[in-house]
């Protein structure tokens, strides 16, 4: 069942098996707050095991694009459109966070983000990004990185 992401109570609800349990509901709360802010739009989650179509997108994309599987378990998923964006956001166990952004007219930007939360190491699959930090009031030091998506999906 989705439920949308309290911004201002954050809660680790759907993520509590992960070593970064609050981090990432940080992490998850300021993606809520930034889709709030910026468009207006209710941020909702949903078990992953709900939202195979979202993830099996996500992971085609990472293993088409770069050869990227990722190791831990995804938790939980979200995938909405907003300005003719569709966007998809799958958060993992390890404290991983990964997005994509697929604008839908042909000329359009399309990209991978990837952010971890603090406290996690890099994932291996994920050794060759490097990293830039930002501060953030919920989710403490977020680490991202990004690559265009190349192919149509």
């Amino acid at each position: 069942m989705p439920h949308a992401v309290d911004f201002t109570a954050v809660s680790t609800a759907g993520l509590e098996s992960s070593p970064v349990a609050a981090a990432l509901a940080g992490l998850r709360a300021n993606e809520a707050r930034y889709f709030k802010n910026k468009y207006d739009h209710v941020f909702t989650v949903e078990p992953a095991g709900a939202a195979t179509s979202t993830v099996d997108w996500v992971h085609r994309i990472l293993e088409e694009e770069r050869g990227i599987v990722i190791a831990s378990p995804a938790l939980e998923a979200s995938e909405f459109e907003v300005e003719n964006i569709r966007m998809a956001y799958v958060f993992y166990e390890n404290g991983l966070s990964i997005n994509v952004m697929y604008t839908l007219e042909d000329a359009g930007k399309r990209a991978v983000g990837f952010k971890l939360s603090e406290g996690m190491e890099v994932p291996a699959e994920l050794g060759s990004f490097k990293f830039a930090r930002q501060k953030s009031k919920l989710a403490g030091t977020i680490r991202g990185s990004y690559f265009v998506i190349k192919n149509r999906y």
